[in-house]
């Protein structure tokens, strides 16, 4: 029997520990986060590792909700000693559940702690953790974790006045477009402010778009993305969505719809311009408890996986732009009962492969089903790897997580005599690393 949190977690054979110890210190690129990088930019500390775990982490928040935990101690006015105790109490709780994971490595790797936490040592671990994490700041954990790259996600609105280098890390910008798929007149004139461009035609849209574009690029960006639930079934051409955009406060969804294919498409063909890599999230329904989403706002804990992604609609969509002239695409789906689908159209259309396992499937069974989704049905070896997605600075741990199951996956090749230790070492770092490094040009 293996110890508690040991150092072989999910580490089933030798050849996954000799996989894993050759990619366990590689460097981090966190190509798609939601950090806050004014935290970074100031070199914030924390108060209390009730504020570090719970202020922002809806995937805590949704787990203390199952639990039937008062909303007081999640979004509410508790303080965070309070909400701290009450997470500890359901730790337990959430067998099998990835916070599990998370929360035990972030203890341990974060805080030196390695015991389960839970109702009767949760005082003693949050005084314990607290008195540690007087001498962690936001610059410690980066630094302890080998960050070199994080991409946050950002509005094409935003100043990106604070990114830049911290230490070794480069903070660099995201370009998410996704508010301007509204067309709705108070986000269009406040994109007409900061770009300078009256914006009245769709030719007005696009120039204002392309400059703030432009602007990204100039402050380093590397990689767009898009969050939808699902592809357009039909794009308008340019003169309909002409006359779509002059109409649109009295547009019904189909040709709203029609307007947004016509945009993402324009969009695509800039990134292509610009060298960007595009990502596309995918088959999520948002803000789905309208009593709480007026009471707790957005990325609260109330967003849902939706159905399955129509793999024609994706197929279409890929279809309309020239292998030669498209970005490298990146798909990430919520819904991953077609996984397979998706996985074998990106082998049909060039720069187009599958992302990491996003949002709710990067549980442990989520994760290996990704990785052998992609192995059977495309190609693992030019995987771009691991991400955050979080709001977490702690969440660099999921960094480990997914190293030590790729570890083991491709261990288990090796044991089973049908691949080289070798080979799977150097595959497994490119997974982890290189790939995206090579892709994002750092």
């Amino acid at each position: 029997m293996k110890g508690f949190f040991d150092n072989n977690l999910f580490l089933e054979s030798c050849s996954a520990k000799e996989i894993y110890d050759a990619v366990k210190s590689l460097p981090i690129i966190d190509y798609h986060c939601h950090l806050d990088v004014g935290k970074i930019a100031m070199g914030a500390g924390f108060e209390d590792v009730g504020q570090l775990w719970l202020a922002e982490d809806h995937y805590k928040w949704r787990a203390m909700r199952l639990c039937g935990v008062d909303e007081k101690y999640i979004t509410g006015d508790g303080n965070f000693h309070d909400k701290f105790i009450e997470y500890g109490k359901i730790l337990p709780k959430l067998v099998g559940n990835p916070l599990y994971y998370w929360t035990q490595l972030e203890l341990k790797m974060i805080f030196g702690i390695n015991e389960a936490l839970n109702e009767s040592n949760a005082e003693r671990i949050y005084q314990e953790a607290n008195k540690r994490l007087a001498d962690i700041s936001v610059p410690d954990i980066l630094k302890q974790f080998n960050v070199e790259y994080i991409a946050s996600t950002d509005d094409p609105t935003d100043s990106l006045s604070l990114h830049g280098k911290y230490g070794n890390t480069r903070v660099a910008p995201t370009f998410r477009p996704d508010k301007i798929f509204n067309f709705d007149d108070e986000y269009i004139n406040i994109l007409a402010d900061v770009s300078g461009i009256k914006i009245e035609t769709l030719d007005d849209l696009q120039v204002a778009l392309e400059r703030r574009l432009d602007f990204f690029v100039s402050k380093g960006c590397r990689i767009s993305d898009h969050g939808f639930a699902a592809f357009p079934k039909e794009y308008a051409d340019y003169e309909e969505a002409k006359r779509l955009f002059q109409k649109r406060k009295r547009l019904t969804q189909e040709q709203k719809d029609k307007l947004f294919g016509y945009v993402l498409l324009w969009l695509t063909g800039k990134y292509y311009e610009r060298d960007m890599i595009m990502q596309i999230h995918f088959a999520v329904v948002r803000n789905n408890n309208p009593q709480m989403f007026e009471k707790c706002g957005a990325d609260s804990g109330f967003d849902l996986i939706g159905k399955e992604q129509d793999v024609n609609d994706l197929i279409s969509f890929l279809a309309k732009t020239p292998d030669n002239k498209r970005p490298q695409t990146v798909l990430y789906t919520l819904n991953d009962n077609n996984l397979s689908a998706i996985v074998c159209a990106t082998g049909a259309f060039r720069n187009v492969k599958a992302g990491a396992a996003w949002w709710f499937n990067d549980t442990v069974r989520g994760i290996y089903k990704n990785l052998e989704t992609i192995a059977e049905y495309g190609v693992l070896g030019t995987n771009f790897g691991m991400l955050t997605d979080s709001r977490s600075f702690s969440s660099y741990v999921r960094f480990d997580f997914f190293r030590r199951l790729l570890s083991n996956y491709m261990g288990r090749l090796v044991e089973n005599g049908e691949y080289d230790i070798d080979i799977a070492k150097s595959i497994s770092q490119d997974i982890c690393y290189y790939n995206i490094k090579g892709a994002l040009k750092i």
